[in-house]
């Protein structure tokens, strides 16, 4: 049987491929972020209900990215990925001519399922295409797409919206699509052991694919509904809650027991990717967590437009991008994964605690241009470490479970990330207005000095007295409501970076890989 690795220019042919297709996928998560406002209006949504566009996607994404290992098994590698293509392709122009709400939701969820199964099988192809001894480079590669996917959505969303309309966020997906589907045919192989592989319907694990809906799917749908509806104070959260722990638990019993399970769950036996797995759970939560309160601050506090705040976050991408083949370089030459685990923990926290120095009502995109470039730099440093020795001891169908569940994983931990940073900053927020309120009393003679001042600005607009004052009162509120927010994001961000701090013990739980401190990339093939 032939060999699915490659040399020369089928080796790039095939890179570039998945890279993109990968992309693709990561940019779809947040492209859809700034155009709520554009889909509230055009579609008559509420904005409760255009956030089921975004998380309809997302649920799609969990559900189907641990199912690729077995779906590439039962209908060939290459098949299963240029079918995911075609429907993502398919799913994004539906979604673009949606005419309404509801049925730009369904869209997106197929939309979801060709993208989720890209983001893990890209990973698998690569590396399967790579020889053993560039195994980091693949991972490096497969890193980029990963890391700066969430990161150029909201730049390219910010552009289409502005200079076209909505439907062409999703539009923009078709030709590429188009290409992929095409290059996946000609240039991509079915890898030998798949070969005589499809399971009986009879014997598919139907119940674990239940479960796994159930359980995976509802836990998404609380992580990402949860802060609107006010968590366990919603009937609706409550309920998806325990079919969620139910769902998940249930998961775990059959895929354990199982004969022929949907996810073998069996490959955790498995140390580096055991400890893999928990480093990518990390990994999510800081970089979507990050990737989420930056943006979210400068618009809502400093007013930047989508557009502004996505030029603002590219030289980080471009940092990350300039980091990948380098950190590839350096794990091909052992230098051990500990080490450059270690210094990318640091390195968040440096830059948690330096946007956590400079935030103010003042700061500019200048100010947070190299934290960002640092923030890169940092993710560089531990997502192809994490992504080499999670798969590196691992062989044939081993790797395709192994990364559908380190991004599954990955999915997971960075909604939790995001949900418990927006539920932080919607509590804390309240408590620091509270306390900020306690220290201001109208019979201050600064607060009445600030109030005189307030008042004559207005004055000179209205020439109504009583009017004058109104707005003055709202503006000092709005000062204080604003003051609030701050205090909270300087909290938010110091509590980031003193989460990492404390992750740097567990890389002691990586242990060295047969060749002293070089993980044994050899064992791949």
């Amino acid at each position: 049987m032939e060999s699915t690795v490659e040399t020369g220019f089928r080796k790039w042919i095939i890179a570039v491929t998945v890279i993109v297709c990968s992309l693709l996928e990561l940019i779809d998560t947040s492209i859809v972020n700034v155009a709520i406002t554009q889909l509230m209006g055009n579609l008559g949504a509420t904005l409760s209900e255009v956030s089921w566009v975004i998380a309809s996607y997302g649920i799609a994404n969990v559900i189907i990215v641990p199912m690729t290992g077995w779906l590439s098994a039962q209908f060939g590698r290459k098949n299963y990925f240029a079918a995911s293509v075609v429907l993502f392709t398919v799913a994004s122009f539906l979604c673009g001519s949606s005419t309404s709400i509801w049925e730009l939701v369904f869209f997106r969820f197929i939309q979801g399922i060709g993208g989720g199964a890209l983001l893990a099988t890209s990973q698998t192809i690569l590396y399967e295409t790579f020889p053993p001894n560039q195994k980091g480079l693949a991972s490096a590669l497969y890193g980029m797409g990963v890391l700066m996917g969430p990161t150029l959505g909201p730049t390219i969303g910010g552009y289409l919206i502005d200079d076209y309309s909505w439907p062409y966020i999703f539009y923009v997906n078709i030709p590429v699509g188009i290409a992929a589907t095409v290059l996946t045919l000609m240039y991509i192989k079915n890898p030998p052991y798949m070969t005589g592989n499809r399971t009986p319907a009879s014997q598919v694990d139907w119940l674990g694919i239940g479960l796994l809906v159930a359980g995976v799917g509802s836990l998404q749908l609380v992580l990402e509904q949860g802060e609107r509806e006010d968590w366990f104070s919603s009937p609706f959260i409550t309920v998806f809650a325990i079919v969620a722990a139910v769902g998940i638990v249930g998961f775990i019993w059959r895929e354990l027991t199982a004969k022929l399970p949907i996810v073998d769950l069996r490959v955790l036996k498995n140390r580096n990717l055991a400890v893999g797995t928990l480093f990518s759970f990390i990994l999510g939560f800081g970089l979507f967590a990050s990737v989420f309160i930056v943006p979210v601050f400068v618009q809502s506090i400093l007013g930047f437009t989508a557009l502004q705040t996505g030029l603002m976050l590219i030289p980080g991408a471009i940092a990350t991008g300039f980091m990948m083949p380098i950190v590839g370089t350096m794990i091909q030459k052992g230098i051990s994964q500990k080490y450059m685990i270690a210094v990318g923990f640091v390195i968040f926290f440096v830059f948690t605690y330096w946007v956590y120095s400079i935030i103010t009502p003042q700061a500019g995109e200048s100010d947070f241009f190299f934290p960002l470039i640092l923030r890169g730099v940092g993710l560089g440093l531990l997502f192809v470490p994490v992504t080499t020795f999670s798969l590196s001891t691992l062989k044939g169908r081993d790797i395709a479970a192994g990364a559908g569940l380190t991004a599954m994983v990955r999915q997971l931990g960075g909604s939790f990330g995001v949900a418990i940073v927006s539920s932080f900053i919607a509590s804390k927020a309240f408590v620091h207005r509270s306390d900020l309120l306690r220290n201001i009393s109208i019979y201050d003679l600064s607060v009445q000095d600030r109030l005189k001042s307030l008042q004559q600005g207005f004055m000179q607009n209205s020439g109504d007295a009583v009017k004058s004052q109104n707005q003055a009162y709202k503006a000092l509120d709005l000062m204080i409501t604003k003051q609030s927010y701050i205090l909270t994001y300087m909290d938010t961000f110091l509590i980031l970076g003193v989460f990492f701090l404390l992750c740097i013990p567990l890389v002691f739980l990586i242990r060295k890989g047969a060749a002293g401190n070089k993980v044994d990339l050899s064992a791949v093939h």
